[in-house]
């Protein structure tokens, strides 16, 4: 059987995904406008900030994305919460 290689995401990448608020999928959350402990999300606090909420000392926010309407079915954003750490462009 031929092995599939599955990248791994960019931390802070969006997606758009078809599965409902309740569904868990690991090392990703809903654009919800959610409060994460800095603590906990170091390094997507690093990246975030305090952009989208939050007081920038035990918390921050992630942005809060309204679901795209396909069809009848809402589309949710999701952010990675885990993966490579974006390099800067020299």
């Amino acid at each position: 059987m031929e092995k599939k290689h599955v990248m791994d995401p960019i931390l802070g990448q969006l997606i758009l995904l078809p599965y409902s608020t309740g569904f868990a999928l690991n090392g990703w959350l809903i654009c919800d406008g959610r409060t994460l402990n800095i603590q906990q999300y170091t390094a997507l606090f690093s990246l975030l900030g305090t952009r989208f909420g939050g007081n920038g000392q035990t918390n921050f926010a992630l942005p809060k994305l309204a679901p795209v309407q396909a069809g009848g079915e809402p589309i949710y954003y999701y952010i990675a919460t885990e993966g490579v750490y974006p390099q800067r462009a020299d």
